[in-house]
């Protein structure tokens, strides 16, 4: 393998001139900003005229006329006689008879006794504060 010994000289040469380019393109951007470009006339050109063209005309056709056709005539029909039906009596259908279902008798039950729920201790009443009333400006 070969060896290469660079010295310290050659760093600090490459640093400083990365520096000094990069403050010149920052000076030449500023410079660019900062002029105006000169304002060029706009060209006036003559404005070209149009020839005028004659409206064109379309040809009038004749209308063409349909000969007339006789009307057919269609023979009158007879509307068809429908006899009448006779209408059918519904037999009458006797309603069954349900027989009556006795109530059950339920025995009475006594009520339970809820036993009864101890008395909470009583906590000592504190004396309200307080507060001093603030006196009023004139």
């Amino acid at each position: 393998m070969a060896y290469h010994n660079h010295s310290p000289l050659f760093l600090l040469l490459l640093i400083t001139l990365s520096s000094v380019t990069c403050s010149r393109i920052q000076t030449e951007a500023r410079h660019l900003l900062e002029t105006t470009p000169p304002e060029v006339p706009k060209p006036q050109l003559p404005l070209p005229q149009i020839p005028t063209l004659p409206k064109p005309e379309l040809p009038t056709l004749p209308k063409p006329e349909l000969p007339t056709l006789p009307k057919p005539d269609i023979p009158t029909m007879t509307k068809p006689e429908i006899p009448e039906v006779p209408k059918l009596e519904i037999p009458t259908v006797p309603k069954p008879e349900i027989p009556a279902v006795p109530k059950p008798e339920f025995p009475t039950l006594p009520k339970p006794e809820v036993p009864k729920l101890p008395e909470l201790p009583k906590f000592p009443e504190l004396p309200k504060p307080t507060v001093p009333e603030v006196p009023k400006s004139p």
